[in-house]
């Protein structure tokens, strides 16, 4: 600021609220003459979100919430909103991330990060960047290639040469001052900045607000060109899996905030006297995306990082635990110790019914009708079916009775040591050595596992970056790779709900891992669970599958939707994806059939024709020479399905992978639970989700929703809800009103009110619920 004061034309820009939240609580008087700062236009605060946050991993609803909390903060403590979205140094941008933009009231975009590209160049400066469903936003990327400029002649005329749009507009955006690790810009650079303001040989220069810029170039542009889709980066593909345990925190807080949520809003709606947590749930949403910072998640931070990073995502859990718990004691009063239940209550937050098999510790044998317990963890397994957003009775007596409805899973063991899980479904052979030597479906006899192929084979490749270990997965790694070899097979549940078989097997010069192969009664699903002990230096664990499918294309999902990618190399950008990002799984499709490969936690993927793997773990040396050392547990799971992708219910099984029915034991004779049956209902849009429900911003007693298209394509979808309505409409994810909605009496009686609402492909969509009489709250 003193800058500022000798420096009148001086402009400086910073983004990321949570820095200024930072200051605002630690340093109130500083804060207070920065907002004097930024009401004269010398501080800018930029950006519109909490964070400069990682762009490939934090799921769609993480990215909506950096928005909303960013804007709220700036238009709170600033007097106005960020236009520009501003995030010079993450690695690879979403293809959602335009619509998301639009929704949240900006429309600009600021980056440098693909000049770093390693194999293709760019070919963009200012362009319209199209997202996923057909939004678009304006898009920079500086010329001069840094966000760290020193004010030098060179840099200035490169800004110039490496302009890429030129034709269309022959202005652009140079970024100086001292970053990564902070400074910024130098006395010395300020006064270089008045003295080649305009000098003769290099291009014209002026502090500005990048508004300004960007408001120019939609006036006077050229028609500018386009890119349509995601922004990959072509390098620093180790951040998909390196600190493997803050990536699967980060998918367990995302998902348990989601539970807490919804379940607040209904147990609010329920009871008025339970009061939705709003400012803890706004305070752990702040803590989850600090650590979605572009060099936290990654796994691209010291190793101090990660011991701060572990201690905020372990109260957050905390937290969070204790919150959802609170919101069922409203919904299942009747609650009970374990051996004293006669049922259990069954939480289902989705909005579709699940039928699955459910482990409840603390039953034993002879409870009601438990028809098997677990040999791995000593726990009664009990098979639920639970309609959507609700929470649901489910009589222990019964059980006998309910799983005669379903054939059981069985195994069989065969001459050669292998073992076979067999279920109505599919048929799964694991060879002695721990390979899916088979996989037979057996409703349409299609063997998915090609003659003399296997699958779940584990993959150790050397993993040695040219520069940056915790950044990097180089494509020379690819040839240096060895199966894990040497695996013995134990059978240990036979049915008639789970069987299952353990995998155990060194891996490397100092790992080992134990695998449990587990086949339901209720599904297709084969499941893979994971303890690993990883001692290894510089290797990277993968796993491997080969299908009998053959396709140019595999389907991977991405924030609120999935994107295509190639499945071989003809060009360099096609080879340039040799590792990719993906959320809860990956599918490799052909007409009328498909496998997916769905995971808990990880987000490395490639498919290289038939082939599709799951990057494990890693064991970069730097910056934290201790990272990833130590144990794991993660799962993964493959899921056959008729039709192709856009056919399948891969997306809902994905969710069913990632969010286990929750469950409470109650005395059914001191319970009823009929009134809590399918409180939200979404009906003719098997490609629509409902991802979360909440409390407004503004007012606990609204409720927002928010659903969007997943398969890419058009929708037009009824929602209903037994909240007490008294007018609905479509909003911003700012909760902003842009639509007013038709209520209407629902179809079914039980269902309350509905609307109808329209989607185009991949579109996101909010709706609002305004409740009929707030004084009853």
């Amino acid at each position: 600021m003193d800058y500022m004061d000798r420096y009148p034309e001086y402009k400086f820009a910073a983004s990321q609220a949570q820095q200024f939240e930072w200051l605002r609580v630690l340093y109130p008087s500083l804060f207070e003459r920065l907002k004097e700062k930024a009401k004269c236009g010398q501080f800018l605060p930029i950006g519109a979100t909490w964070s400069e946050f990682d762009a490939n991993l934090p799921s769609g609803e993480s990215l909506v919430r950096q928005f909303l909390l960013g804007q709220r903060f700036f238009e709170k403590h600033f007097g106005e909103r960020s236009k520009v979205f501003w995030l010079p140094d993450t690695f690879g941008y979403s293809s959602q991330l335009p619509q998301i933009v639009r929704l949240a009231g900006a429309k600009y975009f600021f980056t440098q990060k693909l000049s770093w590209n390693n194999i293709n160049k760019f070919p963009h400066t200012t362009f319209r960047w199209i997202g996923l469903d057909g939004s678009h936003i304006l898009t920079h990327m500086s010329p001069a290639e840094t966000y760290v400029g020193q004010v030098t002649a060179s840099e200035l005329v490169d800004s110039l040469k490496k302009h890429k749009d030129i034709a269309y507009s022959n202005e652009s955006l140079y970024l100086y001052g001292n970053g990564d690790g902070g400074g910024g810009p130098l006395e010395a650079m300020l006064e270089r900045m008045r003295r080649v303001e305009d000098v003769d040989g290099l291009p014209r220069v002026k502090n500005a607000h990048p508004n300004e810029f960007y408001e120019h170039v939609e006036k006077t542009a050229k028609e500018l060109v386009a890119w349509k889709g995601e922004l990959y980066f072509e390098l620093h593909r180790g951040t998909y899996t390196s600190q493997a345990l803050t990536k699967k925190y980060n998918r367990q807080c995302e998902f348990l905030l989601r539970d807490v949520e919804m379940l607040s809003v209904i147990a609010q709606t329920v009871d008025s006297r339970f009061a939705y947590p709003a400012d803890e749930l706004t305070r752990m949403w702040q803590q989850v995306c600090l650590n979605q910072f572009h060099d936290v998640i990654p796994g691209s931070s010291i190793e101090i990082v990660y011991k701060d990073s572990t201690a905020i995502y372990e109260e957050v859990v905390a937290s969070a635990v204790a919150l959802k718990q609170q919101a069922l004691s409203v919904l299942v009063a009747s609650s009970t110790d374990a051996p004293q239940a006669t049922g259990l209550a069954v939480v289902n937050t989705s909005s579709w019914a699940r039928t699955e098999v459910i482990a409840v510790p603390g039953l034993a044998q002879q409870a009601g009708g438990v028809q098997q317990m677990s040999k791995r963890s000593d726990v009664a397994l009990v098979l639920a079916t639970v309609p959507g957003c609700s929470v649901h009775a489910v009589d222990l007596s019964a059980q006998a009775a309910a799983v005669e409805q379903v054939a059981p899973v069985r195994v069989i063991r065969e001459e050669d040591g292998s073992v076979v899980l067999q279920n109505a479904f599919v048929a799964a052979r694991i060879s002695a050595d721990g390979r899916l030597t088979s996989l037979l479906d057996l409703q349409q006899q299609r063997e998915l596992v090609p003659s003399g192929a296997q699958s779940n084979v584990l993959e150790l490749y050397d993993d040695l970056p040219i520069y940056w270990d915790a950044w990097d997965i180089e494509i020379y790694s690819q040839e240096k790779v060895r199966p894990v070899e040497g695996a013995s097979i134990t059978v240990v549940d036979e049915g008639p709900l789970v069987a299952s078989v353990a995998v155990e097997a060194k891996v490397g010069k100092a790992s080992s891992i134990r695998q449990w192969i587990s086949l339901s009664a209720s599904s297709a699903r084969l499941d893979f669970d994971c303890d690993v002990d990883w001692q290894e230096n510089r290797k990277c664990l993968k796993v491997a599958f080969t299908w009998d499918i053959y396709s140019d294309q595999a389907t991977y999902e991405t924030q609120f939707g999935v994107v295509q990618r190639p499945t071989h190399r003809n060009t360099s950008w096609d080879m340039a994806k040799f590792e990719v990002c993906a959320h809860k799984f990956a599918d490799l499709s052909e007409y009328g059939y498909g496998v997916a490969l769905l995971n808990d936690c990880k987000y490395g993927y490639a498919t290289l024709a038939n082939t599709m793997t799951l990057t494990l773990l890693r064991s970069p040396k730097a910056p934290d020479a201790n990272c990833d050392m130590g144990q794991h547990s993660f799962r993964y799971a493959v899921y056959p399905h008729t039709g192709m992708f856009s056919e399948s219910d891969v997306v809902r099984e994905a969710y069913h992978f990632n969010v286990a029915l929750s469950h409470l034991p109650v005395d059914l004779g001191a319970t009823n639970l009929a009134a809590l049956s399918s409180f939200f209902a979404l009906d003719n849009a098997p490609n629509v989700v409902l991802d979360s429900v909440k409390a407004a911003e503004d007012d606990s007693r609204d409720v927002v929703v928010r659903l969007y298209e997943t398969y890419g394509g058009h929708a037009r979808a009824t929602l209903s809800t037994l909240l007490n309505v008294g007018a609905a409409y479509t909003t911003n994810i700012l909760e902003e009103k842009e639509a007013d909605l038709e209520l209407k009496q629902a179809v079914a009686p039980s269902q309350g009110q509905s609307v109808a609402l329209n989607f185009r492909p991949f579109q996101i969509v909010t709706v609002r619920f305004s409740a009929a009489n707030p004084s009853k709250n």
